[in-house]
């Protein structure tokens, strides 16, 4: 689905595919995320996704009433607080997807789907 918005020169259409392109890009400059995950359902394995691929990871839903849904399946760093990073992840998010589209954002559900060391 797509959000839109009203301007004084006609309407803005923003496809779900884009809100998801930028809050991949925002949710990995957070710390304590590696990155985004791709659960295989067949084999139940979790697989990291390169940059090319982040949106795989996030599934975005908007409402009827311009109201903002996003599901994040991430990897997060070993030894870090999973509260602190989800904490951290849902303010950079909520704030920089607001500001970017004008949408308000219902809800952000952060799925951890596994734990990895950085060297």
């Amino acid at each position: 689905m797509k959000g839109y918005l009203d301007g004084e020169l006609g309407m803005i259409s923003i496809d779900s595919e884009v809100i998801a392109r930028y809050a991949g890009s925002t949710a990995v400059e957070c710390f304590g995320i590696v990155g985004m995950a791709a659960v295989s359902m067949k084999d139940g394995l979790v697989k990291l996704l390169k940059g090319d691929s982040l949106t795989r990871g996030i599934k975005v839903d908007i409402d009827e009433d311009n109201k903002i849904t996003i599901d994040f399946h991430v990897i997060v760093s070993y030894g870090v607080s999973i509260l602190t990073v989800a904490d951290n992840l849902i303010e950079n998010v909520k704030y920089k997807v607001c500001e970017f589209t004008g949408l308000e954002i219902k809800k952000i559900n952060i799925f951890v789907e596994g734990v990895r060391v950085i060297d």
